[in-house]
């Protein structure tokens, strides 16, 4: 499903099939697996001014230069060691990083530590997710921040004003790099969802009906068990973004939801996280921000 974060949430009794099939419905989850960096990298903890407050944030960055910037939207336990290691595994690709905290409405990261030992039948542990996740899916709060945050990169000497910025995210971060292609549409050159949630509803608010005012080159990495749930979330992507006349790519992973965040939980005695479908995932990223952020 997911991996860790931080704090707030919901209860009552859920089975894990349960979480995750709510966690598709709202957006949860996932990433790839930390590498070392090529280039000698940068991490800055900072606290930006947005939308609601300020905001707590990781910004990674080659020490010399300037790079493209890039969002990264955490799944829904948040800005943690596993999304840090994210954001420097891509600075180190040459990319200047902003994983900001999404629940800064609520506390400061980290609100979990690692979603590697959560036990998503625990009514602590969803009680504090509802909250959370609440925080940043509320009308217009994503739109907010993602104009604050591209602000942000675009203010930085480590950023490369003249190259358009990425935005990609895991699970509930899915459909906020959607909503943040759409919100800051001539910053974003190239957008990613890798086991996204909630990208295709039955809402007038979809994420797939913001295609027409996206400017981006679009990515959706979709897992097998996602795809079994909603068959028809991909063609419904892939029409929506076609009639826009915006390119996406489609792809459905044969692994689990969460299969890119190294610090997920097992389920069934399985891991959920998959590092050969990671590894395919991020080299995906690579290739879409190497062709969107000229």
């Amino acid at each position: 499903m997911s991996a860790a974060e931080h704090p707030q949430g919901t209860t009552e009794h859920w089975t894990r099939r349960d979480f995750v099939a709510a966690s598709v419905a709202t957006g949860l989850a996932g990433a790839t697996a930390p590498a070392a960096a090529a280039l000698d990298v940068v991490t800055e903890d900072v606290a930006l001014k947005a939308a609601d407050g300020t905001c707590d944030a990781a910004f990674l960055h080659p020490r010399t230069g300037t790079w493209p910037g890039v969002i990264v939207w955490a799944d829904a336990f948040g800005l943690r060691p596993s999304m840090r290691d994210i954001g420097r595994r891509l600075a180190g690709e040459g990319y200047a990083v902003l994983v900001p905290n999404p629940f800064y409405r609520v506390g400061k990261a980290p609100m979990f530590e690692s979603a590697a030992n959560v036990d998503f039948q625990d009514p602590a542990t969803r009680a504090r997710l509802g909250p959370l996740m609440g925080s940043i899916t509320a009308a217009g709060a994503a739109e907010k921040d993602a104009v604050a945050y591209a602000a942000f990169l675009d203010a930085n000497a480590a950023v490369d004003k003249a190259r358009r910025i990425g935005t990609q995210g895991y699970c509930m971060g899915g459909a906020l790099a959607v909503r943040t292609a759409a919100a800051v549409p001539d910053r974003i050159g190239a957008a990613a969802s890798f086991h996204g949630g909630g990208l295709v509803t039955d809402k007038p608010e979809s994420p797939h009906l913001l295609a027409s005012r996206i400017r981006a080159r679009m990515y959706f990495g979709i897992a097998s068990n996602d795809d079994q749930r909603q068959p028809d979330a991909k063609d419904k992507l892939r029409e929506a973004f076609a009639a826009a006349g915006v390119p996406a790519e489609i792809e459905v992973y044969p692994a689990k939801h969460g299969w890119c965040v190294p610090d997920m939980p097992s389920e069934a005695g399985a891991p959920i996280y998959s590092a050969p479908e990671a590894e395919r995932a991020w080299g995906k990223l690579l290739a879409l921000y190497k062709a969107g952020l000229a």
